[in-house]
């Protein structure tokens, strides 16, 4: 990510109407299908935002063929998520075609000048090999991780750098990521040096970008070089990957801080007015804005996931994704292109939106699709 653009109450479902396929919802009440809306939230990445012969995804669903890295890498994860949900042959083509296209757009490499833009690709990737078991994904992930390594520097006493060419700004962007990164090479590979890089990691982001009494996570520090945390800038992203952190390193270690440091910040990011009003997740905007929303549904259904996680807040955590869910497929999706809104309860104008809101829906539809499954609600 390169630059910065700037519950309601679980009901009983009694109404016998599936809502799927992009027909509008009769009521709010209305039973949905969430494998069929995933299914048809993840065909409009294909139809509306690839490019069949370049192999990369468009920035809008309306023309705009502009390549951004940190998108494709959650373009891969999306897909990934269909292709765990269904075993389709069609997603893996899609995956080995975005290898090819996506490693040519970026001038035949994966390495950027972003350490947070390689870490999502690479995290991307990572789960593309658990999912298939094709090394080529597992070497592709492991060059960047050896790359995305020597950003670490002692400015600030610590920390990930944003980019290669700014090594005195710190941001959770940068190091979130990284913790869970390591984490699950650590799970997978069974490297010691990777477990103590994510503590390393995570040492540095709680005592420098948390907030202690309440979990906020704020986004950088020393991005003026002037010493000082910007405590403006307040994003679902944030929260997002430091729970997401925080839980890989709990199921590694067990170790119940770890643990009660993700509630911490997952109970504030139902609650806090600045990420999100009266059960919505706010909106962040278009562009890199589009994706935080998505990135916090992510790492929060993981922790849903959770065996480890008490009954009360499991149970809270899925009816907010499952409202936040409702209310995207039922106001905030235009029929019939079934695009998305920046805010979940209002569709865009005239249907047109960018990949990165676009992506956000979808991780929204597929996470409540993984959770009916899991039996979660």
């Amino acid at each position: 990510m390169t630059v910065f653009r700037c519950i309601l109450p679980l009901c009983a479902l009694c109404l016998l109407i599936s809502v799927a396929h992009g027909q509008a919802p009769s009521s709010a009440t209305a039973t949905i299908n969430w494998n069929k809306a995933a299914d048809s939230a993840a065909a409009t990445l294909d139809r509306d935002f690839y490019d069949p012969n370049t192999h990369y995804y468009h920035n809008s669903n309306r023309g705009d063929t502009t390549f951004h890295y940190w998108p494709q890498a959650h373009a891969l994860d999306v897909l990934t998520d269909a292709y765990l949900r269904t075993r389709s042959p069609r997603y893996l083509t899609r995956m080995n075609e975005w290898m090819d296209g996506v490693r040519r757009k970026n001038g035949n490499t994966f390495l950027n000048e972003y350490y947070d833009d390689m870490l999502w690709n690479a995290l991307a990737m990572l789960r593309v090999y658990e999912a298939t078991h094709d090394k080529k994904w597992l070497t592709a992930t492991l060059t960047l991780w050896e790359d995305i390594k020597t950003g670490w520097n002692e400015t600030m006493g610590g920390g990930i750098a944003w980019r290669k060419g700014q090594r005195y700004y710190k941001n959770t962007p940068a190091n979130g990521p990284a913790i869970i990164l390591a984490a699950r090479l650590h799970r997978l590979l069974r490297r010691p040096a990777d477990l103590a890089w994510a503590k390393r990691i995570y040492n540095w982001e709680k005592k420098t970008l948390v907030d202690a009494a309440s979990g906020l996570v704020y986004d950088g520090i020393n991005q003026d070089n002037d010493g000082k945390l910007n405590t403006r800038w307040k994003f679902t992203y944030c929260q997002g990957v430091w729970i997401g952190g925080a839980h890989e390193l709990y199921k590694i270690t067990k170790d119940r801080a770890y643990l009660t440091d993700a509630v911490k910040t997952a109970d504030l990011s139902l609650t806090d007015p600045t990420l999100t009003t009266n059960g919505l997740m706010r909106d962040e905007g278009k562009g890199d804005g589009g994706l935080f929303k998505g990135v916090l549904v992510r790492y929060l259904t993981q922790l849903v996931l959770e065996p480890g996680l008490d009954k009360p807040r499991r149970n809270r955590y899925a009816a907010f994704l499952r409202t936040n869910a409702q209310t995207l497929w039922q106001q905030g999706t235009a029929r019939p292109a079934l695009a998305f809104g920046t805010f979940w309860q209002r569709p865009p104008a005239g249907g047109h939106t960018d990949l990165p809101t676009q992506l956000s829906g979808i991780m929204l539809l597929e996470a409540t699709s993984l959770l009916e499954r899991s039996r979660i609600f």
